[in-house]
């Protein structure tokens, strides 16, 4: 009862820190939410989360591990840059945010165990996100699809954007079908996550996720093809699947990649270069070539950046980017030297996913779903808990008492000799 009991805390606290990541900007919701109340929200669920790990682990047990000591690497150059305050109060609040969501999976970390409890923790909740969105669609087509995002699916309930719903169906539909390739749960259960997910994906009209999705795939079905039959069989199906739908409908898979975009704004990828361009031409002193100009709302010049590196680069200096840089190669180090398992194949699919999006999505650098994804990874890398060994029962030896010896008498002797 009471592990029941800690494993349910735990799950609630992970929870809260993926609530803490959807984020407070986002298109218009049905019922118009106060940034302030989503933004007390979000905070009060990070501070839950930190308070809930901290009451199952008072005596701060935690596991060594090389991502999560990295993350708090990251903590020297954003408060170097933040301290200068050139980004405002908000860049020290951020840091603030990110010491405390480094804090909480510290104090997690004593139950990163190389199973899968958190890979199961992570689907539950992203589900349930994916749920109220698609509750959204049902209540209002018109908000949950509006023309200001080109007829793109939102969240109409919490604002959410097409980029953020589109990473968390591609995500945990990669999950899920791995889970079903491993036989750690069944194909019923996976339908009803995976079918909705594919629905709610397609409706975003997001490239990023669903090219993510497919490599990540690829890359870890292939690490299970030489143990698995059932990886063998569903990655033949797959290629065969995917050559006929490819044949047969390229006109509308190409329609629906370029989203009624000209070559010329494909080509821009939809206006980010500009921005990467203006970034990386902008005058820097030495202090922020090396540590950035503090944590801020990840934009440039009033346009978001929607690149990882450079958002790094912009907030962290060339420090923060070598650090996020060394957390990925370390973790997909470690993958790669690792046996063939479901464990392994799950942390392959994340890694190079999170890896895959970083070129047009921001995150890696601060409090995000990117950030949890590749926590989720390196929960799956670390080495089970030995089981500590039972001392075998000591076994006391029964001698034989000694007996007593019988003193003769001489005169008995005597007569014995005669």
């Amino acid at each position: 009862m009471a592990a029941d009991h800690t494993s349910k805390i735990v799950g609630t606290a992970w929870g809260l820190l993926i609530l803490n990541t959807l984020g407070s900007a986002g298109a218009k919701t049905i019922v118009p939410l106060p940034r302030s109340l989503i933004q007390m929200a979000t905070m009060g669920a990070l501070v839950a989360a930190f308070a809930l790990a901290l009451a199952v682990n008072l005596r701060l047990r935690i596991r060594a591990n090389a991502f999560v000591f990295l993350l708090t690497l990251l903590l020297v150059p954003s408060v170097l840059s933040s301290a200068n305050l050139e980004s405002g109060l908000g860049a020290v609040f951020r840091c603030a945010r990110l010491a405390l969501f480094v804090g909480t999976l510290w104090l997690l970390s004593r139950w990163w165990d190389g199973g899968l409890t958190f890979v199961r923790h992570h689907i539950r909740m992203y589900f349930a996100v994916l749920g109220s969105v698609a509750a959204g669609l049902v209540v209002s087509p018109g908000a949950a699809m509006p023309e200001l995002y080109g007829g793109r699916l939102v969240g109409a309930l919490w604002p959410l954007t097409p980029p953020q719903i589109g990473q968390y169906a591609a995500v945990i539909t990669g999950l899920t079908l791995l889970l079903v390739l491993g036989r750690r749960t069944d194909r019923i259960s996976a339908a009803v996550v995976i079918v909705p997910s594919l629905a709610l994906l397609a409706l975003t009209h997001t490239r990023t996720a669903t090219l993510g999705l497919l490599v990540g795939l690829v890359l870890a079905i292939g690490s299970l093809i030489l143990t698995s039959a059932a990886a063998r069989r569903f990655f033949a199906w797959a290629v065969l699947c995917a050559t006929v739908v490819a044949v047969a409908f390229s006109s509308a898979l190409q329609a629906w990649f370029l989203r009624g975009q000209s070559q010329e704004n494909f080509s821009n990828l939809t206006g980010r270069a500009k921005v990467w361009d203006a970034l990386l031409a902008a005058p820097r002193s030495t202090s922020e070539q090396l540590f950035g100009a503090g944590l801020g709302d990840k934009s440039f010049g009033g346009l978001p950046i929607d690149n990882s590196w450079l958002a790094v680069y912009n907030e962290q200096g060339l420090t923060g980017v070598a650090i996020v840089a060394a957390a990925i190669i370390v973790l997909g180090s470690v993958a790669l030297l690792r046996p063939p398992s479901l464990q392994r194949a799950c942390a392959i699919f994340l890694i190079s996913y999170c890896a895959i999006a970083s070129y047009t999505e921001a995150g890696l650098g601060d409090a995000s779903p990117y950030l949890l994804h590749l926590a989720v990874a390196a929960s799956l890398l670390a080495a089970p808990v030995a089981a500590t060994p039972l001392s075998p029962p000591r076994i006391r030896r029964l001698s034989t008492p000694e007996v007593p010896r019988r003193r003769i008498p001489r005169w008995a002797r005597r007569s014995e000799m005669t």
